[in-house]
């Protein structure tokens, strides 16, 4: 049975069907009788909610409100920021008819809610006084992919965050951008045990309609690159589309200044691409939804071991921990959480309780160790924070081993070809950004806002190179 249960192929071997199995077997989710669309299942949704508590808790620490806005924008609403609308285009879903009636006006299912949002701002903000605002909003959003669907990285509809913000300084809103990146970063590499480079986008990648997009990138086993979020100084230009203006304290009315910035459920395709192994999932502890597996052991036949759990479930009652009293044998059980990726698993049986100890078994490592009850308390909390730092610490040498420097197109191509991420001179052109796309699907992924002094040619054209820039085949 657990042969059935376990995965067929090695992540080495075959990534892609790897990546699918891991999640339908580890029960995250599923595939949708909704073409494109997808199901979280309650496991997948837990890793979701423990990014949202997380998130929720620093964004409202700085100001933040949640909020609600329509999943409907009229056509007309939309098309009033003809960049931002021509970016969005191919990706719109439309509703044109309610119930049996055609609609007066086409209405769009939220790619973004940019435009439906700040129509509102312009009404909401008349003073200084008003200023700023900080408004986030926990919702799904679509966008009409005509690839194939690929769970947690390529569907229809997903779930997300929008930050969005209105300041009356330029300053304060760039400063606001950086905030939401750092928030991003601390989370990717504290909770999520993903390195990432954080730096600028390309003019060719950037937000359509804004001044500067600014991203968080990580690279995933397969040597793609994988955005998990990004961060928008918006500038005035939606402000002056919208009308978004106040007095200020001069007494001239003057244009805000806008941010907007996002995360979604493609963290947790990342999660599963970063850390899964042969077995399964191997989840960081801190976003784990079980942190620690209890599977009792011969407890038909010694009541004690019941006992014995309850008291050890007791004592580490500051964990997310479940107790697995299911009518399996416990070899089912192991590999059935080894597939989830849950950090620590004990196991306790009629031995353990008379030597007074626990086995446990660390998923990042699949090593087992024996730990007496009177450290209880102090080894667990060790062995957990060990876990979530051995866990950053391998992706980090696999993100630095699979990063090259390269000076000449040829290598890039050899580079890009291979997978990793190459840093490389360039020069800044959006046309030698076309034609690199062109020749290799690769793109720039990330300019890092701590640039080298720069000398020599752009690693494309004979231009001179003003950045060092970051470039990968991506999700």
């Amino acid at each position: 049975m657990s042969e059935q249960l376990g995965l067929t192929v090695k992540k080495s071997e075959n990534f892609s069907e790897w990546y699918t199995q891991v999640i339908q077997k580890a029960g995250l989710a599923d595939y949708s009788p909704v073409k494109g669309c997808m199901i979280i299942k309650p496991y997948g949704y837990a890793i979701w909610e423990n990014i949202q508590k997380t998130l929720d808790s620093w964004l409202k620490e700085t100001g933040v409100e949640n909020c609600y806005f329509p999943m409907f924008i009229p056509e007309s609403m939309l098309k009033k920021e003809s960049e931002h609308f021509q970016g969005f285009v191919p990706e719109v879903a439309w509703i044109t008819k309610g119930g049996e009636s055609d609609l007066e006006e086409k209405l769009a299912v939220r790619p973004t809610s940019e435009t439906i949002m700040y129509t509102v701002f312009s009404e909401w903000i008349r003073s200084h006084r008003d200023l700023p605002l900080r408004l986030n909003q926990w919702c799904n959003v679509v966008r009409w992919e005509t690839k194939a669907t690929k769970l947690f990285l390529r569907t229809r509809e997903f779930l997300w965050q929008e930050g969005h913000t209105v300041h009356a300084t330029h300053q304060e809103s760039w400063e606001e951008v950086l905030l939401r990146l750092k928030q991003y970063k601390k989370l990717a590499e504290e909770y999520l045990a993903i390195p990432v480079i954080d730096g600028e986008k390309s003019e060719g990648e950037k937000f359509a309609g804004a001044l500067k997009t600014t991203s968080i990138e990580a690279l995933m086993f397969d040597g793609k690159a994988l955005q998990i979020a990004t961060s928008h100084d918006l500038g005035q230009h939606f402000s002056k589309v919208f009308d978004v203006k106040f007095t200020d304290k001069d007494e001239k009315e003057k244009h805000a200044w806008q941010t907007s910035w996002g995360i979604s459920t493609r963290t947790i395709g990342a999660l599963i691409m970063v850390h899964g192994d042969d077995k399964g999932l191997v989840l960081p502890p801190k976003i784990a939804p079980i942190q620690i597996v209890i599977v009792p052991i011969g407890y038909e036949k010694h009541k004690n071991v019941l006992t014995k759990i309850d008291e050890i479930q007791r004592r580490l009652a500051k964990y997310r921990v479940y107790v697995d009293k299911r009518d399996y044998t416990p070899g089912w059980k192991f590999n059935d959480w080894e597939l989830k990726g849950v950090p620590v698993r004990i196991e306790i049986g009629p031995r353990d309780v008379e030597n007074k100890q626990i086995t446990a078994v660390r998923r990042d490592k699949n090593e087992k160790l024996s730990i007496k009850e009177t450290s209880l308390e102090r080894e667990i909390e060790n062995l957990i924070e060990d876990i979530q730092k051995n866990m950053f610490k391998k992706a980090k040498e696999m993100l630095d081993n699979n990063t090259y420097e390269v000076n000449t197109f040829d290598g890039f191509k050899e580079i890009i070809q291979k997978g990793g991420f190459v840093k490389a001179k360039w020069c800044s052109s959006i046309e030698c950004e076309k034609e690199i796309k062109e020749q290799t699907t690769a793109t720039v992924r990330v300019i890092p806002f701590k640039q080298e002094k720069i000398k020599g040619k752009c690693v494309f054209c004979d231009k001179s190179a003003n950045v060092v820039a970051y470039f990968a085949r991506s999700y």
